[in-house]
């Protein structure tokens, strides 16, 4: 649904609009740690702070761009998935883990990308974060997805593990104008989630596309691009509704 593209190029547009921004990679596949240039094999992820070895602050690592800073990705994560899964404080570690850096206050938002399956990480990051963004893309099976996540999101609220979690947008990604398709599924989207529905739509980009294997967001890959001034704007607008 391209979520990893929308955390890093959502997360550069914020620190753009001077805010300051850590995002968590929790995806063992490590696509936002490369996406933002940075070698998986010279770095570390989250797995020790996890695991109560270190505190999580040790785990940030510099993005090379002003005000964004990063907890990276590795394969290892695949293996604490394991570790998780038989501890029985395996909803709240991640919360509990990451409470430190919330009281510190350092960064105005913290961007966590996901895995892209329903496992313990997802569900540890949906009880952990305050809302939930979803980047869809404009076709029909990105709705089915939406639902899962709204599903899953009101399950980790009933639970009790997140009582304040609140799904708080869909951003509509690769939009193609030229086609009726990308228009009815953004129609739908904004008839039964009115309010959650950004005006601001990402358009479908081949430059978008070509950032992540340069190690670059979209602002240095093609800044005056489409698609850079469609994440500018849509940081305006998670701003803006986070003022209100």
């Amino acid at each position: 649904m391209g979520k990893t593209t929308t955390a890093i190029n959502l997360a550069a547009a914020l620190a753009q609009l001077k805010k300051k921004i850590l995002v968590i990679d929790l995806d063992p596949q490590a696509n936002a740690t490369s996406g933002l240039g940075i070698d998986t094999r010279e770095t570390a992820s989250l797995y020790p702070a996890l695991l109560n070895q270190i505190p999580a602050e040790q785990c940030i690592r510099p993005s090379g761009r002003k005000r964004l800073d990063i907890i990276p990705s590795t394969m290892d994560l695949a293996g604490v998935e394991i570790e998780l899964a038989r501890a029985g404080d395996h909803l709240t570690r991640l919360r509990e883990t990451l409470a430190p850096l919330r009281k510190s206050g350092s960064y105005d938002y913290c961007i966590m990308d996901t895995p892209p399956s329903l496992g313990v990480l997802m569900t540890s990051a949906l009880a952990a974060c305050d809302e939930v963004l979803t980047p869809l893309q404009c076709e029909w099976f990105g709705l089915e997805g939406l639902a899962k996540i709204l599903h899953v999101t009101a399950q980790i609220c009933a639970s009790g593990a997140n009582p304040h979690i609140k799904h708080e947008g869909v951003l509509m990604t690769m939009y193609d104008g030229r086609t009726n398709l990308s228009r009815q599924v953004i129609e739908q989207v904004g008839q039964h989630l009115p309010k959650m529905l950004y005006k601001t739509v990402i358009p479908r980009s081949i430059r978008l596309g070509e950032a992540p294997s340069f190690g670059h967001t979209i602002f240095e890959h093609d800044p005056s691009g489409p698609a850079a001034e469609a994440y500018l704007k849509a940081a305006r607008e998670f701003v803006k509704r986070h003022k209100s």
